[in-house]
């Protein structure tokens, strides 16, 4: 259900609503004390007309307004100085939302977002609300308050000059009605043109290589500058279509003294009204005016809020994977059951996996194999419950894996991904994401096993080396042998392999062969298969296409059978023999 945006905002505050509520007070007492000047001039003035204007009360008086005017603007620095504080608590509740929400969803969720929609979601659209909020929070307070408060004590000196004060503000309403009439469909097609350009620049930054590469520097720089161009034009169209009306309802809103001026004289002649209360009703009147004109200009702040707000609330309240905090008994060896699994990642998308059913034993070696695009990868992830299935069920030991706590689930599978991430820290501390309470020895065991120790320790700062973001200033089958490190460590009793070789050479497919023997012990090891000469020893085979298990059997069976799978294992042969031919003619031509 959504959400008012208002109340979405209010929610965000609980952790710091003390502060918010303390920078409003503090800015209420700015205000008051911003009327005080006002009071003193009028006294000043009603002595000087009385004629009891002397030294020391026109003094006292100076005094009290000089010390009302320092106090205003030194609690409204209190004021402001608070509203900070609660506006990055406020920031640093949001960021930790959307992280922990981050978490609990569905893979899929993340997977089919473009990287930079996600940072500017977390980074750019919530800094947004800090300026805004910020100011919003003391200003707001006082441009409200100080028109209430000057009208009412204007009521109080004269009830009809109090009125006519605000003669200028249904007038001046009127333009500013016909500036704001689009605003909401405006702004927000602004901020998708922002977003659009904000997209823009992520691709051409991160394509920049190929960019070089294939010599469209030229082509792609144009689609940027194009992109910019049209936000810029669209800015202009919305400011030009906007900016008389704003222009004439501030020239409006000020000229308070078109029915001040000449009513005060009319009230002054027939007696009701002072010399003093004249000249004050005057400076009043003028004072209502200024921060209700300020307070116009915070629609914009408004409107910034209002959008990153809803940005962060839609994301907030995606649905997440059901989650339970009882644990089951899970006794080893685990069994795997696939019960006419169906899926498809959105309900208006055609299914990917279709009434797949199989069964996985305690301890077996299963590799699914398949051309690009038949659910190979899909299956493995649904295993791991990165994704719930549409139809069907997903039993561990009987248990339905989302009747599992998601920690309880991710303890017993290690997963180890085609492109696995590793994080900007050393090589040491990668590995032990795995088990993080676990020994430098039993560390260094797990590197042997994954046959990277050897790599690692020649390396000039070992196991302290630092592998840069996301791994780059490692190769990819570096980087694998890594993550297979990671997950020997981890020593859980189901591993994926999501086309865990797709980065080795020739050279290390032995060692990665290797490896995957050291996982294979007393484990049960699902592979989807890249490298076809890496499952040849499996205990199971399946065949995909088109999200559907066409062949299932031993390699030697499958060979026999001459279909799909011989005909994928031919192709594989092929490659393997191109790259030894390529590779001599390169040792014979040096």
């Amino acid at each position: 259900m959504k959400q008012n945006w208002l109340l979405a905002s209010w929610d965000f505050t609980k952790n710091s609503r003390a502060k918010v509520f303390q920078a409003i007070v503090l800015s209420t007492i700015s205000v008051f004390l911003g009327i005080v000047p006002y009071i003193g001039v009028y006294q000043i003035v009603e002595h000087f007309f009385n004629g009891t204007a002397t030294s020391n009360v026109v003094l006292q008086w100076g005094a009290i307004c000089m010390f009302a005017f320092l106090g205003k603007h030194v609690f409204f620095g209190f004021a402001t100085t608070t509203a900070h504080k609660a506006t990055y608590n406020i920031l640093e509740a949001i960021r930790l939302q959307l992280s922990k929400k981050m978490t609990k969803l569905p893979l899929g969720h993340i997977l089919n977002e473009k990287i930079g929609k996600l940072k500017n979601l977390v980074v750019d659209q919530v800094e947004t609300i800090e300026l805004p909020l910020s100011h919003l929070i003391p200003e707001g307070a006082s441009y409200s308050l100080l028109p209430i408060s000057i009208f009412i004590y204007l009521f109080i000196i004269d009830w009809r000059m109090a009125l006519i004060s605000l003669i200028t503000i249904p007038l001046g309403m009127i333009p500013f009605g016909f500036a704001l009439r689009s605003f909401n469909k405006s702004y927000g097609a602004y901020m998708q043109a922002g977003d659009q350009v904000n997209s823009t620049l992520v691709e051409y930054i991160e394509g920049l290589e190929v960019i070089k590469a294939f010599n469209q520097t030229g082509r792609s720089y144009e689609k940027f500058e194009k992109t910019i161009v049209n936000f810029k034009e669209y800015t202009v169209r919305w400011f030009k279509s906007s900016i008389k009306s704003l222009n004439l309802a501030s020239a409006i809103l000020p000229s308070s003294l078109i029915g001040t001026l000449p009513l005060g004289l009319y009230l002054y002649s027939i007696g009701e009204l002072t010399v003093a209360e004249y000249i004050l009703c005057l400076l009043l009147s003028m004072g209502i005016i200024e921060p209700l004109s300020k307070f116009a200009l915070f629609t914009n702040y408004v409107k910034q809020i209002q959008y990153a707000v809803e940005m962060v609330h839609r994301f907030l309240t995606l649905k997440e994977l059901s989650d339970t905090t009882e644990r089951v008994e899970l006794k080893e060896p685990l069994d795997i059951e696939v019960n006419h699994v169906s899926f498809r990642y959105e309900e208006d998308l055609p299914y990917v996996i279709n009434d797949l059913s199989f069964h996985i034993e305690p301890g077996q070696f299963v590799a699914f194999v398949g051309p690009s695009g038949s659910g190979k990868s899909t299956i493995a992830k649904l295993l791991a419950r990165f994704w719930d299935v549409t139809s069907g069920e997903i039993l561990l030991n009987n248990y339905n894996i989302k009747d599992l706590s998601l920690d309880q689930l991710a303890e017993n599978i290690s997963f180890v991904m085609q492109d696995d991430f590793l994080f900007n820290e050393s090589i040491m501390q990668n590995i032990r994401y795995g088990n993080p309470n676990a020994t430098d020895e039993e560390v260094f065991t797990a590197a042997k096993a994954a046959c990277c120790d050897e790599f690692i320790r020649r390396l000039e700062n070992g196991y302290d080396t630092l592998v840069g973001e996301a791994g780059g200033r490692l190769s990819g089958g570096e980087r694998q042998r890594i993550a297979l490190a990671r997950t020997i460590l981890k020593n859980a009793p189901i591993v994926i392999l999501d086309e865990a070789t797709a980065f080795t050479d020739p050279e290390n497919e032995f060692n990665i062969q290797q490896s995957i023997h050291q996982l294979i012990q007393n484990k049960t090891l699902i592979v989807i298969a890249h490298r076809l000469s890496t499952i040849k020893d499996a205990d199971h085979i399946y065949v995909l296409k088109n999200g559907e298990i066409v062949e299932c059997g031993r390699h030697e069976q499958l060979l026999a059978n001459r279909a799909t799978y011989a005909g994928m294992w031919e192709a594989h042969i092929y490659a393997q023999e191109l790259t030894i031919t390529k590779r001599s003619d390169k040792e014979l031509q040096s």
